[in-house]
């Protein structure tokens, strides 16, 4: 049985800043806090976290959608890849963001907070100087 979820924040950002930033290795190091690599090619693979996280950009649209193969440490090798998809909607106070994750393992709950405290908080400051 795999887990998803579905979390949104409203961030003072363009669409195409906030993606700009998710896909560019100094930005979403500056907006996290924590070390990261990043590629803005299909296919082009990614660590986030000092390397807990990893995986692969599936789908781009720019200043739009993200669809990315996405795992941390914690999975086993017999884990499949989950999916994250972040949606990016023009708001009158910046950016609706919809982070839906899915095809998590069992033991993927903790990711729902996870998503809350090491990215949507660290981006309303970052966005919000």
């Amino acid at each position: 049985m795999t887990l998803a979820f579905e979390l949104t924040a409203l961030l003072r950002a363009t669409p195409q800043a906030l993606y700009s930033a998710w896909l560019d290795s100094v930005q979403h190091t500056a907006m996290t806090g924590a070390a990261a690599t990043a590629s803005a090619e299909v296919n082009g693979v990614f660590t986030a976290w000092d390397g807990y996280i990893s995986g692969r950009n599936l789908t781009l649209e720019p200043g739009k959608r993200i669809v990315q193969a996405w795992r941390t440490a914690e999975f086993a090798e017999s884990e499949p890849d989950s999916t994250v998809e972040i949606l990016l909607e023009p708001h009158d106070a910046g950016t609706l963001v919809t982070l839906r994750h899915s095809n998590l393992p069992p033991h993927g709950a903790q990711y729902e907070m996870g998503w809350i405290d090491n990215y949507f908080e660290p981006m309303k400051r970052y966005f919000g100087r």
